[in-house]
């Protein structure tokens, strides 16, 4: 029997080790690089964040807050005060709404503030409309009172001779009646009675004839009076008229600039608290004043001024006046006049009018100007900045630098202005704190050494 062989498969060939490509490899190398990169970034944040804390921890331990100092000094103060005011014309001509009734006027024409006039010129002129209605209607009634009064006259004149025709005839029956009397003697005696009657009558009837001709001429006099009365009525509202028509065009009298006054009767509660000038279109009651023409030979400045230093200054006190809109140039004036103080109370203020000593032609009303108002020079005095000074409770008193401290100390306030204060009770050279240490250490966060000396 023979035997099957089974061939036997050849043993599969083992794989060779596979070789990896470029690109996957320098994938691993830039992963490698990004890793090394953001690990040395959050070491140095690491660091940062370390270094950075422990900084912090150190200034807010050792931090100190800084008081500024100065020094008491001896010499020579000049008390002044710094304002601002506006320029104006002394004696102003003011140009006021006409008083032409109840009813409310409309600016129809009005030249703008700064605006040069001559005498004559035409500055605000007011709505004629409603004056020149009524001047026609004025008119219209002049014409037909006038046709009254003739018609008055016509019928008076028409009555006398209808009276004078009535005193003929009547005058002509009692000759009539006394003529038919002279015939009595020849006629009977009812006849002669008759006669007689009838000249009593036309005598009565003559009697009664003149006294109604003397109150119809009354009457005629009268009615032509009314008449007159009506028509003098009707020419005095026509003049009236006329009247208020000119008074509503506003002429200068003088020549000079233009100032428009500002619009009380406007709600200011929603104009930013400011009142605006006079415009075209604006309503302006009776009597109110619109328009200022100043005399320019009479410069004046207008200054709002606080409450605080209006016991430091006084009538004819020297003034250096800067005007904004002429550099280069200082004019000099004098406290002319100080008004009242207003205001609420947290901005109580006063008007201070300062007349001013030189002339320019170059100065215009409503300019700006500085104001330096110079109310005393003391001589050889200690002093000390105003913010050293405080008060509370009565106290006048400044922070006098004592070693390491602070130490409050009452001082005697001679005078004071926004820079300077004039003090006794100190000694020159004396260190005294430009701020309150108190309240300084209250803000400072750990122990601290609150002395920092400013140069002054």
């Amino acid at each position: 029997m023979s035997q099957l062989t089974v061939p036997t498969p050849a043993a599969a060939p083992l794989p060779e080790p596979r070789q990896d490509s470029p690109r996957p490899l320098r994938r691993r190398i830039r992963w490698r690089k990004r890793l090394l990169i953001w690990c040395m970034v959050c070491m140095a944040l690491g660091a940062a964040i370390f270094y950075g804390a422990r900084w912090y921890r150190a200034l807010a331990k050792n931090g100190t807050a800084a008081i500024p100092v100065a020094k008491v000094q001896r010499g020579d103060v000049s008390l002044a005060i710094n304002a601002r005011g506006e320029l104006r014309g002394g004696n102003p001509e003011v140009l006021t709404a006409p008083m032409i009734g109840g009813t409310e006027l409309h600016i129809t024409f009005l030249r703008k503030t700064g605006t040069e006039v001559t005498t004559g010129d035409v500055v605000v002129q007011f709505d004629t409309t409603e004056q020149e209605f009524k001047l026609k209607e004025a008119q219209a009634d002049v014409a037909e009172a006038e046709q009254h009064l003739l018609q008055a006259k016509a019928e008076r004149d028409a009555q006398r001779e209808e009276d004078r025709y009535a005193l003929l005839k009547a005058k002509t029956d009692v000759q009539l009646a006394e003529l038919d009397v002279r015939k009595n003697p020849l006629l009977p005696a009812i006849a002669a009675k008759q006669n007689d009657l009838a000249l009593a009558s036309a005598r009565d009837h003559l009697a009664q004839v003149q006294q109604n001709l003397a109150n119809r001429q009354a009457t005629g006099v009268a009615g032509v009076a009314i008449q007159e009365a009506g028509r003098a009525k009707a020419q005095s509202q026509v003049a009236t008229a006329r009247q208020n028509i000119d008074s509503m065009t506003l002429r200068a009298r003088r020549s000079g600039y233009v100032s428009v006054k500002q619009n009380s009767s406007t709600n200011f509660f929603f104009t930013g608290m400011t009142l605006p000038l006079y415009q075209v279109g604006d309503s302006v009651r009776p009597g109110m004043a619109v328009v200022e023409i100043p005399d320019l030979q009479t410069w004046e400045v207008a200054a709002n001024i606080g409450e605080l230093d209006r016991g430091h200054l006084a009538v004819n006190d020297k003034v250096a006046i800067t005007v904004i809109a002429v550099p280069g140039r200082q004019f000099h004036g004098h406290i002319k006049e100080l008004g009242g103080t207003t205001g609420p109370f947290w901005n109580r203020h006063f008007e201070c009018s300062i007349a001013m000593d030189d002339l320019s032609p170059k100065l215009r009303p409503g300019m700006s100007a500085q104001l330096l108002i110079t109310t005393d020079r003391m001589r050889q005095v200690l002093s000390v900045p105003s913010q050293a000074l405080f008060e509370s409770d009565g106290r006048t008193y400044v922070y006098v630098r004592s070693g390491n401290s602070f130490a409050p100390k009452d001082v005697k306030l001679l005078r004071r202005n926004e820079a300077r204060a004039v003090i006794s009770g100190l000694a020159e050279g004396q260190m005294v704190a430009l701020a309150n240490p108190v309240e300084m250490a209250k803000k400072s966060t750990g122990p601290a050494n609150p002395l920092k000396a400013v140069s002054k």
